[in-house]
């Protein structure tokens, strides 16, 4: 009976936010490795950045907060709180490789406007009081201004 009922909650899940075959792949290693195989993705938005708003990723051990919102997707589970997902429905993570080494990059269809390091974006919603998400003038470290 346990069974069946842990069948249909796997299936119920909703991926919001999903990851590419490498970012899944880099990631069970990140978490074989770290000995954090029961570990989520968490996921945010935080206000700041070049482009006025900027990702944050981390291997959370916790249990998920009330208010998160937890998808699966390849076998990794991930959570993000409520405000950050308005920003990031429709995000696809990534695994990357380039001159400087490899690294995490997300491709978000809400962003309007990126900094061309990729870490930070805006969108048309103005949703957090007080930040204007259409302002930045690029950080400078990529010549993204």
């Amino acid at each position: 009976m346990y069974m069946a009922v842990q069948e249909v909650q796997e299936q119920s899940v909703v991926t919001e936010i999903s990851l590419t075959e490498r970012a899944a792949s880099e990631l069970q290693g990140m978490l074989e490795d770290n000995n954090k195989t029961e570990a989520a993705l968490r996921v945010w938005v935080a206000g700041g950045g070049c482009s006025g708003l900027s990702y944050g990723m981390a291997l959370d051990e916790n249990a998920p907060e009330e208010s998160d919102h937890v998808m699966s997707d390849k076998g990794i589970r991930i959570y993000v709180d409520e405000l950050s997902l308005r920003y990031m429905v429709g995000a696809v993570v990534d695994y990357v490789d380039d001159v400087l080494g490899g690294g995490f990059k997300i491709d978000n269809p809400k962003a309007v406007k990126s900094c061309g390091c990729g870490s930070s974006f805006s969108t048309d919603d103005e949703a957090i009081e007080g930040l204007d998400t259409r302002a930045g003038g690029g950080c400078g470290s990529c010549g993204c201004h």
